[in-house]
């Protein structure tokens, strides 16, 4: 049984018994879905499973707005001060992603970000180019990318 599928069911009929059927009765219905199947794991096999993958994502979720904030402060900082330190440049970062989901999303969160963009992958899906506004250190941005979100994301994709 697809868990994914009963939660949302829950939400749904969560919603249409209270009669707020708008995105906030919804979410509601679905956190109130969730604390019922976890109680309820044990009549589920498989639920586990269900129960870490939306950890991943919440957490995939926090993280990169924790990334975004970091980088807002970063870029609104340089450009309110007098001292600009934004040195930009391109950079190709190795990709361990396989999947093109993973590809995709890795490179819309990076130009999501504040200070990065995205610009091509190569055919075999192996290096990924970004612009970056504070290019300094490539390796580090390499690591920073590889060990960040490219991590979160391929362990939200699991």
């Amino acid at each position: 049984m697809n868990i994914f599928i009963l939660n949302i069911a829950l939400a749904v009929a969560w919603a249409a018994l209270t009669g707020d059927i708008t995105l906030t009765g919804l979410a509601v219905g679905f956190a109130l879905g969730s604390a019922a199947l976890f109680v309820t794991k044990p009549l589920f096999p498989g639920c586990d499973r269900y129960f870490k993958r939306v950890w991943r994502w919440v957490k995939l979720g926090v993280l990169f707005l924790y990334e975004l904030v970091v980088s807002s402060v970063q870029v609104v900082w340089d450009v309110l001060t007098p001292a600009h330190k934004a040195r930009p440049g391109i950079i190709s970062v190795p990709l361990e992603a396989d999947d093109e989901m993973e590809i995709l999303l890795v490179t819309n969160l990076i130009s999501l970000t504040p200070g990065t963009l995205s610009l091509d992958v190569t055919e075999d899906r192996k290096t990924l180019y970004i612009h970056a506004m504070f290019a300094d250190d490539p390796d580090a941005i390499r690591a920073q990318i590889r060990t960040g979100m490219a991590r979160w994301v391929r362990e939200a994709m699991e």
